[in-house]
């Protein structure tokens, strides 16, 4: 994960210059696993935000309140009667782990100076915020972990607190060039692993980035290199947690596609498109917020992606079936050809034959047809006809229904790609509307229909200056189609896999070159080919475009189109808000 120990040290060091000697005000648990503690100090008012979520653990100064339940969770109560109105005396990391200790001096009821510890724990799955007194036995915790759930420690109120080794890693703080090369060069492993596994702290991109600040391939084996390169490489590795003891950071994200996809607190060299930031805590601020928003929408709209899934894979399965049943069709024309050869050749064929032999006047070979001895050639020929005509039969019922399961796939595939998408609530409620009216999910009696007006379609600018809107569902494509777009206006899609509709409104102007190739990017990325480096683009005129009477929402047809290879890099442009 990337908030490693690294980031931890940052942290602690904004931390301790910020909130060190200050008070707590306020004490509140807006989440299950989430604490905001508000700390006054003399140079004002400042919220922490401490998370234990399993997926998303985190710690960073914000200027937005959360709201709370009406009832405090019991921890939080407990806090509130113990440390509030407390002053932080310190704030420490022990070593490089993922962990901040807040110390904290306050009066118990007696009116004694007391000291409690504030422990948070950032460490994926078992994340947790503990309050310990002043001799480590855990008070309470924001989770309980007891026996049955892990056998290295208990986290309940009257256990010991400590801090488990479990990996046997080093503290990279601490470490020598002797050290060094035992932990890391006598591995018979990728050279990046092998940093990573043996320092507590370090995450994978952090190992890489040192690999790469060595110009030494991470994926090198560890024991195979050779002692320039083994002293080269600790030096690097030296440096760098050299200007980490000094408390000297540079904090950074990476971006791919206008989102953040890694952040550090070293220079990560071997990311180009990096953006530095002079706070950890406004890093993580801006990085979580966008990564909250996708974690927790995906976390509402697991029901109706279940419901699409299950759809999909009942859908897919219907129609194998169909298309095995239409292939055993194909054989229809030759029971047609054998009926008109015993027709045509019967008066030569002897009775009680088995088969005959005939010329096939359709290709000019000879072929030799099965009979039934106890039937008359005329029978024969008519026991043929039957077959040719239920299969003719069958054929045309499944070339319709082929051709509907596959539109229903396309349907929940544009599903499937709109839930991808969305950003918001409104988003959700728009596209539980749309399987509503499909007939995947019952409307309850009581309930009334839900009307999302807040949601609208996504708004870019070209480069050029161009407005370009997105759909993010299918209500919204066919709005931006039929409704907003005009017939001079340029329609963009995914050519032959789900995605948006995509319009650019020319105002009557001609468009240049770079604004259809921005389209046809936002077209590739908002569909199901996101993934991929290119996706092939349809593109034509609004008005060329038609909707076929009692189509699904989101289906259109176009006979006259242009194809670019477009690329799914939209980084460049701008949405507006």
């Amino acid at each position: 994960m990337a908030l490693d120990g690294i980031v931890i040290s940052n942290i602690k060091s904004e931390l301790c210059s910020l909130l060190c000697g200050g008070r707590l005000y306020k004490i509140a648990q807006p989440e299950s696993d989430e604490l905001l503690l508000t700390i006054k100090t003399q140079n004002g008012q400042h919220r922490l935000l401490l998370s234990a979520s399993a997926s998303l653990p985190l710690v960073y100064l914000t200027e937005n309140n959360k709201p709370s339940p009406l009832a405090a969770p019991n921890f939080c109560m407990l806090l509130r009667k113990h440390i509030n109105n407390g002053r932080i005396l310190s704030i420490t990391q022990p070593g490089l782990e993922r962990i901040l200790d807040f110390e904290i001096e306050h009066l118990n009821e007696m009116g004694d100076i007391c000291r409690k510890h504030l422990i948070a724990e950032f460490m994926g799955k078992h994340s947790n915020i503990i309050f310990c007194d002043d001799r480590s036995n855990i008070i309470d915790s924001i989770k309980h972990v007891s026996s049955q759930v892990s056998s290295v420690r208990e986290v309940l109120p009257g256990r010991p607190y400590f801090i488990p080794n479990t990996s046997g890693k080093q503290n990279p703080l601490d470490t020598t060039m002797q050290s060094f090369g035992d932990a890391v060069f006598s591995k018979p492993m990728p050279l990046s692993n092998a940093i990573y596994t043996a320092y507590t702290g370090i995450s994978p991109a952090v190992a890489e980035e040192i690999c790469f600040e060595a110009s030494i391939p991470g994926a090198q084996p560890a024991n195979c290199l050779s002692q320039n390169e083994q002293l080269h490489l600790y030096h690097i590795f030296a440096q760098i947690f050299d200007s980490i003891r000094q408390q000297q950071f540079c904090p950074n994200i990476y971006f791919e596609n206008n989102e953040p996809r890694d952040f550090s607190s070293i220079t990560m060299s071997m990311y180009e498109n990096c953006t530095q930031y002079d706070s950890i805590s406004r890093l993580l601020q801006d990085f979580y917020a966008r990564k909250s928003i996708v974690s927790r929408m995906r976390q509402k709209s697991t029901d109706l992606r279940k419901i699409v899934s299950n759809a999909l894979e009942r859908t897919s399965k219907k129609l194998d079936i169909q298309e095995k049943q239409l292939k055993d069709t194909e054989k229809r024309d030759k029971f047609r050809i054998y009926g008109e050869l015993i027709n045509t050749y019967g008066y030569n064929i002897p009775e009680d034959a088995a088969s005959f032999r005939a010329l096939n006047y359709y290709t000019n070979e000879e072929i030799e047809i099965p009979l039934d001895s106890t039937l008359t050639p005329s029978e024969n020929a008519v026991r043929y006809f039957n077959r040719y005509n239920k299969l003719k039969r069958t054929y045309e019922a499944d070339v319709k229904l082929v051709e509907e399961s596959a539109a229903e796939i396309r349907y929940l595939e544009s599903i499937s790609a709109a839930l991808d998408i969305a950003e918001c609530d409104d988003d959700l409620v728009q596209l539980k509307e749309e399987l509503i009216q499909s007939g995947y999910i019952r409307r309850k009696a009581s309930s009334k229909k839900e009307h999302a007006s807040n949601s609208k379609p996504l708004h870019y600018l070209s480069s050029d200056g161009f407005d370009i809107y997105v759909g993010k569902n299918n209500f919204q494509n066919d709005m931006l189609t039929f409704k907003f777009a005009s017939g001079s206006d340029w329609w963009f899609h995914a050519k032959k896999i789900a995605g948006s509709h995509v319009i650019v409104k020319t105002g009557g102007k001609e468009l240049p070159d770079r604004t259809f190739e921005e389209a046809a990017s936002l077209a590739a990325y908002y569909s199901k080919g996101q993934k991929q480096d290119k996706v092939e683009v349809d593109y034509v005129l609004k008005k060329e475009v038609k909707k076929p009477a009692a189509a699904k929402p989101g289906f259109v047809v176009y006979y006259t189109n242009y194809s670019m290879i477009a690329s799914t890099d939209i980084s460049h442009l701008k949405l507006v808000e």
